[in-house]
């Protein structure tokens, strides 16, 4: 398992705060730009 701080992360293009990799993203990690449903 990896620690934390060696997942990919992104910056949210609404909120600019910086979010880390998730399992429920792993497929579409690409696709991602917002860190919440709130920020969406």
């Amino acid at each position: 398992m990896k620690k934390k701080y060696d997942l990919p992360q992104k910056m949210c293009c609404v909120c600019e705060r910086p979010f880390s990799w998730r399992k429920k993203w792993e497929k579409v990690w690409d696709d991602v730009k917002y860190c919440s449903k709130a920020c969406a």
